[in-house]
């Protein structure tokens, strides 16, 4: 099959979610012998046309001077460019910038499908007009494209009930993580299991002030470290109420090896997202082996099930604390239990068989699209 994948910030993966997917699935469809191109914008710092076999396209992109709407012009450029190369298919990661893309350009031969990603509309930080400009991107993606993609049952659910479309779910993966040093730690005046750790973008869906609020309550003892990029207006905010608390503001952390150890060695990791599909840094936090307090949902509670502790409040929040420093918890089977579920459930190599099996499937049912 030739393919192409578009929609992330390029390969190999320097920014998070959709490029660590990116990577990891172009390259191990490239290894089951098939032939993929990933599209890059200009900025990424890896310049060469290939990345283990994966075949690179470039191409412009002036977030710099547009910011996100550049992203608007960006996926519409690598669509036009993939539609006319005529790939067998084109799978674009989320919907939010080249739904538009979709009714502007003629699409004959190559199977789209889309990986739908989060219920973006939801989220707190937009204002009521974009969240409806959002919801009609989502369901210009779910219309448009030949077949869809939900990474949760929790998002399949939605674009059943919303557009009556069927959608086939595979989640994220991660890599199992098996090298725990206390050397990541000592940057940043840590010492195993004597602080708590939240890593997310500081956006209010994450829940961020809950947990806080629920570990001031709690009187706890231990520091509480937050992991994300704070140089944001609401960053900023947060970092100014809680100044004064055992809380800090660690900034953004991109070395997967450092997060690891991080969320191995924290009493217990908080995930509070509640918009999104399956998240990364989820299935991260649980191939780490970090023991899990999640906000009670439907996109957390179908992937961890009974191997986590849930909250939805800040009482909870101080509650579950003190239990944990209590030791009321069995950790043990939680963590076994979700470092099973990455080996079982999502490990990249299953997830690229459930992709290549997607569009095998596509490409009988559209025969006639099919180049070999």
């Amino acid at each position: 099959m030739k393919i192409a994948i578009l929609g992330s910030r390029g390969i190999p993966n320097k920014y998070g979610g959709f490029e660590q997917f990116a990577e990891y699935v172009s390259v191990g469809m490239v290894n089951s012998g098939h032939e993929v191109t990933v599209y890059s914008p200009h900025f990424h710092e890896y310049k060469k046309d290939s990345f283990k076999g994966v075949h690179i396209i470039h191409k412009k992109c002036f977030e710099s001077k547009l910011g996100s709407s550049a992203h608007f012009f960006y996926d519409y450029i690598c669509l036009k460019d993939a539609l006319q190369k005529g790939y067998d298919i084109i799978l674009e990661l989320g919907y939010g910038s080249v739904a538009i893309s979709y009714l502007l350009l003629p699409i004959k031969k190559s199977i789209i499908v889309t990986n739908m990603d989060g219920l973006e509309w939801k989220r707190d930080k937009w204002s009521p007009v974009v969240r409806k400009i959002t919801r009609w991107f989502e369901k210009l993606g779910a219309e448009k494209s030949h077949y869809l993609v939900s990474d949760n049952k929790g998002i399949k659910d939605h674009l059943f009930n919303a557009y009556g479309k069927v959608s086939d779910m595979i989640p994220y993966g991660a890599e199992v993580f098996s090298t725990p040093t206390l050397e990541d730690l000592k940057v940043y005046g840590l010492h195993p299991y004597k602080y708590f750790v939240l890593i997310a973008r500081l956006e209010p869906e994450n829940n961020i002030e809950v947990v806080l609020d629920g570990y001031i309550k709690s009187n706890s003892t231990y520091k509480f470290i937050v992991v994300g990029n704070s140089n944001t207006a609401y960053g900023s905010t947060l970092k100014e109420k809680y100044k004064d608390s055992g809380v800090n503001f660690i900034g953004g952390v991109y070395n997967i090896n450092i997060l690891n150890n991080i969320r191995f060695h924290a009493k217990a990791y908080f995930h509070g997202h509640s918009v999104g599909g399956t998240n990364p840094s989820l299935l991260e936090a649980m191939a780490s082996g970090a023991f899990i307090v999640a906000h009670d949902n439907i996109f957390n509670t179908s992937v961890l099930n009974d191997s986590a502790v849930y909250f939805k409040n800040k009482d909870d929040i101080a509650s579950i604390l003190t239990r944990i420093e209590q030791g009321d918890f069995e950790k043990k089977n939680m963590i076994n239990n979700n470092i099973q579920k990455i080996e079982n459930i999502y490990s990249w190599n299953l997830i690229t068989s459930q992709y290549l099996e997607l569009f095998e499937r596509a490409l009988y049912e559209n025969s006639n699209n099919y180049s070999g």
